[in-house]
């Protein structure tokens, strides 16, 4: 007895493949089909511009000879949004804000030096200070071409990205700030260790605060504040791990820590930008944040007066359980100030 036809199993896998392509095709386009079964079925040719928008890329660049890992993703002829991360994150944390926005902007996220996938120079051949890490992510602008840009200001993304507006507030066309302080009000009593290491910068005081780059402060950092900690995931803050434990990187952060009395000294520089200037500035903020206390956001409105402000019932990285309630406040807020 025979067979009604020769099995050709490679052919078989071949229409399987074609029809499931095709078919997931109709589906996202909104549309019905029927999957030709061809073994040479021509695969769709090219994403439509929604498609390509949503892509996010994972490029390096050099930068006056340091290597800025970044991603990138939307249309490049979009209004730009220039994301900056904090402390002890890079631009993985980011993740989820970015399909976001990329419908509609052009998104960048750059690691800053130290962080993440970006070089990390050694400490004799770079100075790790906040006016340095500014100097290299305005000059990080401008070979990846952001003549005009939003800000998204997080953590220490803040004083870095304040310093760009105050160089260049030309290049600004808003700031989002999402628990990005910038007054007196808004520093909790978290900071009362490295304010003891302002004040003596002792080695004995330098290496009280290596806890701060243990892996439960870490998850303290990320779950202190959230209603439900079971809905943050361990992704972000084990990345964040992996990163501060790479040899070198602890004395780079102090040296951080000890630095960042001089962005305490720019506020009133940067308040004077604000009140010059008037950017479009919306504040989104975790209540809950045990850093950056809530009064740090409604003061932005002493020299912004228009200034939108909003709270989110969780902690410093509200990214990881609101990033849809953020990204929804951005977006009304950049087609209302921006587009």
């Amino acid at each position: 007895m025979t067979t009604p036809y020769s099995p050709n199993p490679e052919l078989d896998r071949r229409r399987l493949l074609s029809g499931i392509v095709l078919a997931t095709s109709a589906l996202a386009l909104g549309g019905c089909t029927t999957p030709s079964l061809a073994g040479d079925a021509a695969l769709p040719s090219a994403h439509n511009k929604q498609d390509i928008a949503m892509i996010t890329h994972y490029r390096t660049v050099a930068v006056d000879g340091v290597d800025i890992f970044y991603r990138e993703a939307g249309s490049p002829d979009a209004p730009a949004i220039l994301l900056l991360h904090g402390f002890p994150s890079a631009s993985h944390m980011f993740r989820d804000l970015i399909p976001e926005l990329s419908g509609q902007y052009r998104v960048i996220a750059p690691d800053l030096p130290g962080f993440g996938q970006s070089a990390q120079p050694a400490r004799d051949a770079f100075t790790y200070s906040f006016d340095n890490l500014a100097k290299v992510i305005d000059r990080f602008t401008e070979v990846v071409g952001l003549q005009r840009y939003a800000v998204y200001l997080f953590d220490y993304g803040a004083p870095i990205g304040f310093r760009l507006a105050v160089m260049h507030p030309e290049r600004i066309s808003a700031i989002v700030t999402q628990n990005g302080n910038a007054y007196l009000e808004g520093v909790s009593e978290a900071f009362n260790p490295i304010q003891a290491y302002w004040n003596a910068p002792t080695q004995k005081n330098r290496d009280a605060l290596r806890g701060f780059l243990a892996p439960q402060t870490t998850f303290f950092q990320y779950t202190h504040g959230v209603p439900d900690p079971t809905i943050v995931s361990p992704d972000g803050r084990t990345l964040d791990d992996f990163y501060l434990a790479r040899p070198g990187n602890a004395e780079i952060q102090l040296d951080l820590f000890l630095n960042y009395q001089t962005n305490i000294a720019a506020f009133d520089t940067f308040h004077a930008y604000f009140r010059d200037h008037r950017p479009p500035l919306l504040a989104v903020w975790g209540k809950n944040d045990p850093f950056f206390l809530p009064a740090g956001a409604q003061s932005f409105k002493r020299d912004i007066p228009n200034a939108d402000i909003r709270f989110f019932d969780t902690g410093h990285f509200a990214l990881e359980t609101h990033a849809k309630e953020i990204g929804a406040a951005m977006r009304e807020f950049l087609d209302r100030t921006v587009r």
